[in-house]
C-alpha cells in the first residue's frame, strides 16, 4: 500500500467576502473530486478570505500512480484562473513488507 498526501497552499483572486472565497473553494473541491480518484479538504485559512489550503490524499497500490495524482491534481490547480498556487508539499508513506 502507497500514501500520498499534499497540502497546497492558494491564493484566491478577485474575492471580497468568506462568502465568496468558499463558493470558489467549495466548487475546486468539488470539481478535484469528481475529475480524479482522490480525497480533498480545505485544511487551513478558513478564516481568511483570499487564501485556502487544501490537503489532497490518494491510496494505491503503485506509488507511480500515487504521484501521477498528485501531480495531475497540481496541474489543474495551476490552469484556474480564478486562484494562484503559492506553494505545495508533499509526504509519502509506504507500507513495510511483512
Amino acid at each position: 500500500m502507497h500514501v500520498g498526501a499534499s497540502r497546497i497552499e492558494l491564493r484566491i483572486r478577485d474575492i471580497r467576502s468568506l462568502k465568496e472565497k468558499r463558493k470558489v473553494v467549495k466548487n475546486i473541491i468539488a470539481d478535484i473530486g469528481r475529475a480524479y480518484p482522490v480525497a480533498i479538504a480545505e485544511v487551513d485559512h478558513q478564516d481568511l478570505w483570499q487564501r485556502a489550503d487544501l490537503g489532497v490524499a490518494v491510496v494505491s497500490g503503485s506509488p507511480g500512480h500515487v504521484d501521477r495524482m498528485l501531480t495531475a491534481v497540481r496541474i489543474d490547480l495551476d490552469r484556474r484562473a480564478e486562484i494562484e498556487v503559492l506553494g505545495t508539499t508533499r509526504t509519502y508513506l509506504e507500507e513495510e513488507e511483512r
